[in-house]
């Protein structure tokens, strides 16, 4: 089926602001690790494993909320304007529920897992606190990514992506100032402005100021939309004010459709966890800060694949809604097209630039037999990042198409049991049977996972059976 100009117009108009949004937080933990690594390759450890972990619930209430996207889209598909604002206001009570039941209790055991792990005790002191600040504001982290669902839905990315762009800038300023103090980077003669901490003198927190930084650039990014979902217009078009009481039955609907893809995403955090603390990062900490730098990028590089894949999610439930399947599919395609030329060229960048790539991460205070090492692990990982770069556009493309339809347990399932079973089970296996290969055996591991599910999802989209689900059908009969 050759894709109309009007589909790829259609499909770029919604992804490039999507793409732009979803790279919002990525970028905040890019900018932030380009800081911390001027502290030392252990912070620079200590965050991505603090990051990591932290991650790994609040991806079960992203995955959860993304059917946000996929409720209210098909709702405008078939305009049903009525309906529409009960899933915005449901998404922010299932963030702020979520919150108090599982990210404040999480928060309190963090130092436990981490001590388990066998990390060094300055390790484990600076990932614990690193990672508990990122779930005390998990609230905001949440609720922006139910609000930013609820855009992505009403095909209106761009207020996303405004507020995204904001709260960059918010967090750069702000884990620079925190990070480093008053007086600004050692390696640069930059102190923060007088004006711009009125007055006052701010120590140096270090990683931990980059965590503070990351959720005041948050809030700044979920400010923007908030407003423009209780604005006048908004509340005139879709009676969002009048809506505000916990709607039972919407956050019902949004937990049942979506706790697969929920536990699809906790799931994969958390064996990309195991994986990176543990497997890879058990050969010691230069692994695991090589293995930290390639993660940086390999976020970078998958990203836009993640924006598209939001895209997808939003204009085959759009057309579903109104009906038109082959419109639905046509999307999905010039998505997934789209996500194949990004991570092409992300592979070849990968390839010709591994060492330098990898440098970027390793400050010049670092011993030069001890940076030598490091560059040369990461450039290794970077090859494996290379090989996996299309398949894993196509899997991550595929999972949001079929989100879109609302056929959201089989690519849960099979994320679930190929990641225990390939990523954790082949990195394990790796380790003992070719030790000899250090970190490198667990991404051979990883790579196969990748390449083997971007087949699998890609598969049970062109068979089908998508096209046989109707979220609407249910409730059109009972109208």
């Amino acid at each position: 089926m050759i894709p109309r100009r009007s589909d790829i117009a259609e499909v770029w108009a919604q992804a490039w602001p999507t793409v732009i949004a979803m790279l919002s937080y990525t970028a905040m933990q890019f900018v932030d690790s380009l800081m911390v690594s001027m502290l030392g390759p252990l912070e620079v450890a200590a965050q991505g494993n603090g990051g990591m972990w932290s991650w790994a619930p609040i991806s079960a209430a992203f995955g959860t909320l993304a059917l946000v996207n996929t409720l209210v889209a098909q709702r405008v598909g078939a305009r049903r304007s009525s309906e529409i604002a009960r899933y915005g206001w449901a998404g922010m009570w299932i963030a702020v529920i979520f919150w108090c039941c599982v990210l404040l209790p999480y928060a309190g055991c963090l130092g436990l897992l981490f001590g388990a792990m066998g990390h060094e005790p300055a390790l484990v002191e600076i990932e614990t606190s690193y990672a508990r600040i990122l779930l005390l504001g998990g609230f905001i982290t949440v609720g922006a990514k139910a609000l930013s669902h609820f855009f992505f839905g009403l095909q209106r990315p761009k207020v996303v992506t405004i507020a995204a762009i904001a709260g960059n800038i918010a967090n750069c300023v702000a884990s620079y100032a925190l990070i480093f103090g008053s007086q600004g980077a050692p390696n640069f003669d930059l102190p923060v402005p007088y004006w711009m901490t009125f007055g006052v003198e701010i120590p140096a927190y270090g990683v931990m100021g980059a965590a503070i930084g990351t959720l005041f650039g948050t809030a700044v990014e979920t400010i923007i939309p908030l407003w423009v979902f209780l604005s006048r217009r908004l509340d005139a078009e879709l009676g969002i004010r009048h809506a505000w009481r916990p709607d039972f039955g919407a956050m019902k609907e949004i937990i049942q459709l979506g706790w697969p893809a929920g536990l699809q995403f906790a799931n994969e955090m958390v064996c990309w966890a195991i994986f990176m603390t543990i497997l890879a990062g058990g050969f010691g900490t230069e692994h695991m800060t090589a293995g930290w730098a390639a993660m940086r990028f390999v976020h970078i590089s998958f990203m836009p694949a993640v924006g598209l894949s939001s895209a997808a999610t939003s204009l085959v439930g759009k057309h579903i809604g109104e009906g038109n399947l082959d419109a639905a599919r046509r999307a999905a395609h010039i998505a997934v097209g789209m996500a194949l030329l990004w991570m092409g060229l992300c592979a070849v960048v990968f390839i010709v630039f591994r060492h330098q790539l990898t440098s970027v991460f390793i400050d010049s205070s670092v011993p030069l037999l001890e940076a030598a090492r490091i560059c040369e692990i990461g450039s290794t990982i970077f090859i494996c990042a290379a090989i996996f770069q299309m398949l894993d556009g196509v899997g991550i493309v595929y999972i949001g198409a079929l989100r879109g339809a609302g056929d959201t347990l089989f690519p849960g399932l099979a994320t679930v049991i190929l990641s225990w079973v390939v990523i954790v089970g082949g990195g394990v296996a790796m380790t003992r049977l070719r030790p000899d290969l250090a970190s490198t055996g667990p991404w051979i591991a990883a790579t196969v996972y990748i390449i083997i599910l971007g087949v699998v999802v890609a598969t049970r989209f062109e068979r089908g059976g998508w096209r046989r689900l109707h979220l609407l059908k249910g409730e059109a009969e009972n109208h």
